[in-house]
């Protein structure tokens, strides 16, 4: 029994690491993506309406300013999701929803 419940901790450490693997390589794709379209953006603006005008121009950093948001939230989700969601909420909301199947099941 004991071996049996040690088992099953690791895989779902393992479980976890993966996903958390898997969330941080999304981050990073993401992060990629962002910087290397927003450099080509400002590349063009520059090039479009001369350097100074073109890093002068405040609407040529509105791309980076509202993907940056999202950027900004997609990190917080992958670096701090134990703020709002942690891992004990998780266990409770497991336990709750087991066993409300449970009642159900009964009636």
């Amino acid at each position: 029994m004991e071996l049996e419940q040690a088992y099953q901790n690791e895989s779902l450490e393992y479980k976890r690491a993966v996903k958390k693997v898997k969330a941080l390589k999304g981050f990073y794709g993401h992060l990629s993506v962002y910087l290397v379209i927003n450099i080509l953006l400002l590349i063009v603006y520059t090039w479009n309406e001369g350097f100074i005008n073109g890093l002068k121009d405040i609407s040529n950093y509105f791309t980076a300013f509202f993907w940056g948001i999202g950027l900004v939230a997609h990190a917080a989700g992958v670096f701090m999701p134990n703020i709002i969601f942690g891992r004990e909420w998780e266990e409770r909301k497991i336990k709750e929803l087991m066993e409300k199947d449970r009642r159900n099941s009964w009636e």
